[in-house]
């Protein structure tokens, strides 16, 4: 069979519903929930910090599969396959696919103690789980970083959410 022929034979049900989101408005809706984290982390003494991963961790659970970036932004992060098509991101998910990043808050709060030098390992640190974050990003045929691997999750553009400018 030729290539045209199978793309009609394929089903409405079958094909995909949904859209991978880009690059960069992953990056900006990630900015957003960081400036929340270290808004909490800043903001609040003693348990900004405790508050701050906590948000991290379940972030992509809030708001039917989006955290408050995201739904700024207009994304969403979907479960493929599980149950009856794509559901949204539960907490579970939500922890298994944030938890890198919790890691890298985790070390800069305990790294931050050392003086002088530990600030500056941290930072190095944190910077390195982003890169590390994105470059899988950009190697994925489906746009998938480590977290989404870890909690079987997509991001992909929403058509309810995102701000009308």
């Amino acid at each position: 069979m030729e290539t045209s022929e199978s793309l009609y034979e394929t089903s409405a049900g079958e094909r995909r519903e949904y859209i991978k989101a880009d690059l960069l408005s992953r990056v900006i809706a990630k900015t957003i929930d960081f400036i929340i984290v270290v808004a909490l982390y800043e903001m609040i003494p003693k348990v900004g910090f405790f508050a701050g991963i906590t948000y991290l961790l379940i972030a992509d659970g809030l708001f039917d599969g989006r955290s408050a970036g995201k739904k700024l932004i207009g994304l969403k992060v979907i479960v493929p396959d599980k149950g009856s098509g794509n559901t949204a991101c539960e907490y579970k998910e939500s922890i298994y696919r944030n938890f890198p990043f919790a890691v890298g808050f985790i070390l800069y709060g305990v790294l931050k103690a050392i003086p002088l030098i530990g600030w500056i390992i941290a930072f190095v640190i944190v910077v390195g789980i982003l890169l590390f974050e994105s470059l899988v990003i950009l190697g994925s045929e489906e746009g998938m970083r480590l977290g989404d691997e870890l909690a079987k999750t997509r991001v992909v553009q929403d058509k309810e959410g995102g701000v009308n400018v």
